[in-house]
């Protein structure tokens, strides 16, 4: 009988996966005690303040115990698993610390309400998390049955290759495109599968995904009742994770940058004929195309106009902080709160660059698998209340940050044009921005920009 030894057990405990967070949740345990795992393979994910993110075992063995059940917040620092990285077959008799019964099965998710990517809408297809692979696939057979496999049947063992290794995103781009990972050759350092390289092995008929939504928001999306609450005449959920940390930074912006917001409504039928011509541009297949694109595009060059609306206020050192460099943030509502993630180094992006960077940002906020460093460094943020089919909105602050612009739906509307009264496509936009380092004119200017270039879009090529 295979015995194991307290020395051979290997406890790995809660990382800190964001900066200087204290704890995490556990969402759910991809491994059970008894299975075998290697080295970087998944084994749980954890949600903390800022995302749910997958936590990678850094030993070869076998699973000893869990020490938390699903639903549990645990502490940074704390062993969550341990490992027998001697090998093999746990013994009948080991007790083995299972997860409550009621862990046991994966968390109810609320039918009603889907991931939604504030500028992209609800996605027609169901939202799921990707399949993950049991241990048997990714635990390669100990070296005699390779051996053996290989004596008696030429080739067949060469079927256990291990899983190509690839961030979320891309495998999220290779499931769109129809690609198998297994068949990419990988250009990245240490073999990872890129981008580049999915697009490489993706037939030129690869079209977009059928589950893109359209480009000009629809009527509100009323959600489904979510559950039956057995006739309680009230249900109380707990603060934590996500909302947690969204709720005490909303509260700190509003209350510490004293806000101001500006409107302007806009015909954005011209933008909206340019998007439709986009579609069918060659440099454009296989990326998104919507307003959003031309509406983050157009703020870029209204920034690049006027720069001084890109800075921060520090407050310890009174000093307001000019940034050179554009983080755009994408304002996301999820099931587990909203987050922000953004687009590192926009202004440097071309059109096809910033359509393929927003692409793996909404395929990857979907998920769920934002990382914490996605959400980091933001410096100006949109946010497209359009999608649930409002006018327009007064947005917060993202903390950090000293603008933020709401996009409203956009609907034909009865508008004078060229000395006509003619149905148009029109939309409302507004700017909240912290007056302590934007005054009103800066303010003004930058959405008297925007809103220039999206009536005229021609003004991206004569501004940028």
């Amino acid at each position: 009988m295979t015995t194991m030894t307290e020395a051979s057990v290997r406890e790995f405990k809660m990382p800190d996966v964001g900066e200087g967070l204290t704890e995490a949740e556990i969402l759910k345990w991809y491994v059970q005690p008894g299975d075998t795992v290697t080295d970087g393979q998944v084994v749980c994910e954890v949600e903390t303040a800022k995302a749910a993110v997958e936590l990678p075992i850094p030993y070869d063995g076998v699973v000893r115990a869990l020490h938390f059940p699903e639903g549990t917040t645990v502490d940074v620092g704390t062993a969550i698993i341990a490992v027998d990285v001697a090998g093999g077959a746990a013994p009948a008799e080991a007790p083995v610390e299972q997860p409550k019964a009621a862990a046991e099965e994966p968390e109810a998710k609320p039918e009603g309400r889907q991931p939604v990517l504030v500028g992209y809408g609800v996605s027609t297809s169901s939202t799921k998390r990707r399949p993950r692979k049991g241990p048997e696939v990714s635990v390669p057979a100990p070296a005699q049955a390779i051996q053996a496999e290989l004596n008696g049947h030429g080739h067949a063992a060469l079927a256990e290759k291990p899983r190509p290794l690839a961030k979320p995103p891309v495998r999220k781009l290779a499931k769109d495109l129809g690609v198998d990972l297994a068949l990419v050759t990988p250009s990245g350092p240490d073999g990872v599968i890129t981008r580049e390289d999915v697009h490489a092995a993706a037939t030129p008929t690869a079209a977009e995904p059928s589950a893109a939504p359209a480009a000009v928001p629809a009527a509100p999306v009323t959600p489904a009742p979510v559950a039956s609450y057995d006739g309680a005449r009230e249900t109380r959920v707990p603060v934590k994770g996500v909302r947690k940390a969204t709720a005490a930074a909303m509260v700190g912006s509003a209350f510490a940058a004293p806000h101001v917001t500006e409107f302007v409504t806009v015909d954005v039928t011209r933008t909206m004929k340019l998007v439709e011509e986009l579609k069918q541009d060659k440099e454009m297949q296989g990326l998104r195309v919507n307003p959003l694109l031309l509406i983050a595009k157009a703020l870029l060059v209204a920034i690049k106009r006027n720069p001084d609306i890109n800075a921060s206020w520090d407050e310890a050192n009174q000093e307001i902080v000019l940034k050179h460099y554009v983080n755009l943030g994408i304002a996301a509502a999820t099931p587990r709160g909203l987050i922000v993630p953004n687009v590192k180094d926009a202004h440097e992006k071309t059109l096809p660059q910033l359509a393929e960077a927003l692409g793996e940002l909404v395929s990857t906020a979907r998920e769920g698998k934002t990382s914490p460093g996605a959400m980091q460094g933001g410096t100006v943020t949109i946010t497209n209340v359009g999608v649930f089919g409002v006018d327009t909105g007064t947005p917060i602050l993202n903390p950090g940050e000293s603008a933020i612009l709401a996009v409203g739906a956009i609907k034909l509307q009865p508008w004078v044009h060229k000395g006509k009264v003619k149905p148009r496509q029109v939309t409302t936009l507004a700017l909240s921005f912290d007056h302590r380092l934007v005054d009103g004119e800066l303010g003004s200017k930058v959405l008297a920009d925007v809103a220039a270039i999206l009536e005229q879009p021609k003004r991206l090529i004569t501004w940028a």
